[in-house]
């Protein structure tokens, strides 16, 4: 059965043994940032819960984080499936979308405020990088606009500034969906309706920030993946569509004129530099009673944004390898060090000695930001251990003749390295860059590999307690 809503998924996360629940009173404005960076690096990432701040300090709504991307078993439990069968349910769902449908009405709007009523500083939004971001900061939106030419929506997950009771600011980098529709407005003189939705069914946040071909609607992938259709209700303020038994939403309109926004603490684990980035207006918030407001934890890795965005690029691009090229490849996996974006392993079964190559090419292609550090290597490697990965760069290649730089490629998005802090985002010397692919596969027959026999190392881990170790 789908979960209706994020108050059913978290039922689940609770039943399974992955929601903490803190009823310590706590300050948005620097603990709750605080309990969940040690949280992420002090609990192991297969024991890793979702959080519940039960009670912040001066609102009347809890908080949640780490609730789709605190670890790879909460991402599982979030589609129903095992972690063995994510990339093929993520490609079915591509494969075989299922249209949402429009509802009458829906819980999301049992509270509704318009106009002088709006007031977004009664929402617990965060401060993420205490004493450097200028504001505090709604991370798990999932951004709404429609094409104004052709109607598709897009729905993204993007940077969002509280900078008022009615105002936010909104950065979407270049290479991102939603921002063609706003500047196809903009060219035509006109505002960009936009509805921002906060706390929803789990797959709606996870369409949102996987990066999906552009004629598909995300919610129709979400409906594939909980197999069965979104129900979606008409806005308030506008004709956008959004998911009926979601928490909250926020109803705006982006304008032509941009402002300064930012600096904010980013996915790379550095500061992402401020840029002129677009204003919305808020003309409306509707909510359930009693909501619960969703964020995620962002910043240094590990953290739920790298973790979350790594699976679902991981599933469209294993897909893209395997069934649109026809690669021999096994698996694919971005680390969350390089904030699921910079460093990219593949694990390939070679038959020709140009498949390795023909790898890092697809790859590139089909997301021309990702893998800035590209690594190809046999499939007896299993390329989520990165001893493993480290060890076959270094005895299965040869820099010389295995390693090569591509110039002149897409950037990965807020890289530190690509330019001077003080230069904005949007500057265009910052799209283009470079790319290393190294082959680390074998060349030629190699010696047997020095371990234990397996049935001996089988043997071990089934006596493991008898010697001594929990």
């Amino acid at each position: 059965m789908p979960y209706s809503d994020l108050r059913d998924f978290l039922k689940k996360l609770e039943s399974s043994g992955k929601l903490h629940r803190i009823a310590k009173p706590v300050d948005k404005d620097w603990e709750i940032a605080a309990v969940a960076k040690i949280a992420f690096e002090s609990i192991p990432e297969p024991r890793r819960p979702a959080l519940m701040f039960e009670h912040v300090k001066g609102f009347d709504m809890p908080l949640v984080l780490g609730v789709l991307g605190g670890s790879r078993a909460i991402y599982c439990l979030a589609l129903e499936c095992e972690l063995k069968d994510l990339h093929k349910k993520w490609g079915d769902a591509e494969r075989h979308p299922i249209a949402p449908v429009r509802v009458a009405k829906g819980p999301v709007q049992e509270k509704v405020f318009r106009g002088s009523e709006v007031n977004l500083l009664k929402l617990p939004i965060p401060t993420w990088t205490v004493g450097q971001d200028p504001a505090p900061y709604v991370t798990s939106g999932y951004v709404i606009t429609n094409d104004p030419d052709t109607g598709i929506r897009n729905v993204g997950v993007y940077r969002i500034q509280l900078k008022g009771a009615n105002k936010l600011g909104l950065f979407i980098n270049y290479l991102q969906g939603g921002r063609e529709h706003v500047e196809k407005n903009i060219k035509r003189g006109q505002p960009t309706p936009v509805a921002i939705v906060i706390g929803a069914e789990p797959v709606i946040g996870l369409v949102s920030v996987t990066r999906l071909p552009q004629d598909l609607d995300e919610f129709a992938v979400a409906g594939a993946l909980r197999g069965a259709p979104v129900e979606l209700v008409r806005c308030v303020t506008s004709e956008l569509e959004v998911p009926a038994a979601a928490e909250i939403v926020i109803e705006g309109m982006i304008a032509s004129e941009l402002e300064e926004e930012g600096p904010f603490g980013e996915y790379t684990g550095y500061m992402g530099p401020k840029s002129m980035s677009y204003k919305v207006d808020i003309q409306c918030v509707t909510h359930r009673e009693k909501p619960i407001f969703q964020e995620f934890s962002s910043q240094m890795p590990p953290s739920e944004s790298s973790c979350i965005r790594s699976i679902g690029r991981e599933s469209a691009l294993q897909k893209h390898l395997i069934e649109d090229l026809g690669l021999p490849v096994r698996d694919v996996h971005l680390f969350e060090a390089g904030g699921a974006a910079a460093y990219l392993v593949i694990s390939i079964k070679k038959s020709h000695p140009a498949q390795p190559r023909t790898a890092m090419f697809g790859a590139w292609s089909f997301a021309p930001q990702f893998g800035k550090l590209t690594v190809v290597v046999d499939d007896d490697i299993d390329i989520r251990d990165p001893n493993l990965v480290n060890w076959a760069l270094s005895f299965r290649m040869q820099p010389e003749k295995d390693a090569f730089i591509m110039s002149g490629t897409a950037a990965v998005q807020l890289d530190p390295s690509q330019a001077r802090e003080d230069v904005l985002q949007q500057d265009p010397t910052r799209r283009v860059s470079s790319k290393i692919g190294i082959d680390a596969t074998r060349k030629h027959a190699y010696p047997a590999v020095a371990v234990p026999p397996q049935e001996h190392l089988e043997r071990v881990r089934k006596e493991w307690e008898s010697y001594g170790f929990k």
